[in-house]
């Protein structure tokens, strides 16, 4: 019996809500992984949280899951004509008159700790945030459609000083972590493509 491409990707969607599905943030690597049933299967590359405010280390849960989500603290000011004057500013800044504070997009946000959550982001290529976890766009719809409220999330390591990352995932041998094992296969699949079905 021949399976069309579509019922395939039907199968394939069946088994993923049907499997056991975790998070891992490694802040040393400053890489997400998407688990199922203990079994990465997807590997983002992140920004989180920088020093003043680092990601908080420890053992969470999805609380919450908002597709347009804006923060209530940061964002960025303009004036009176449109034009930035504070591009990382908090809510609580003077504005200049006729200017507004225009909160900052945290599209695809899945809160897993007080006001921190993984959503898509701005990546410099090191930990830049307020404590969040920004993901390429890409990987956050992934991510964002197939955890579910109450899916464990468990963020280890140490933020590193001074280093630099690639925004793109080194998929081809990258460094394996130990907490995988030796092995993981030849590597994770490249982000979904826009329109997937898991968008």
């Amino acid at each position: 019996m021949r399976v069309g491409p579509g019922l395939t990707i039907l199968f394939c969607t069946a088994a993923l809500l049907r499997a056991e599905t975790s998070v891992e943030i490694d802040l040393q690597e400053q890489r997400a992984y998407l688990l199922q049933n203990g079994r990465p299967v997807l590997a983002s590359p992140i920004s989180s949280g920088r020093y003043g405010h680092l990601t908080k280390t420890g053992s969470f849960t999805v609380l919450q899951k908002e597709r347009s989500h804006y923060s209530s603290m940061y964002g960025k000011i303009v004036d009176a004509n449109g034009n930035t004057v504070v591009a990382d500013a908090d809510a609580d800044m003077q504005v200049p008159r006729g200017g507004k504070f225009i909160p900052a997009p945290m599209h695809y946000f899945m809160r897993f700790n007080g006001g921190d959550g993984m959503h898509a982001g701005y990546l410099p290529g090191y930990a830049a945030s307020h404590g969040c976890v920004r993901m390429p766009e890409r990987y956050a719809i992934a991510f964002f459609n197939v955890v579910q409220v109450g899916t464990p999330v468990t963020v280890f390591g140490r933020t590193p000083v001074n280093r630099y990352y690639s925004s793109q995932p080194q998929q081809p041998g990258f460094q394996r972590r130990p907490r995988f094992g030796p092995v993981m296969g030849p590597g994770f699949p490249p982000p979904p493509p826009p329109g997937a079905w898991w968008r």
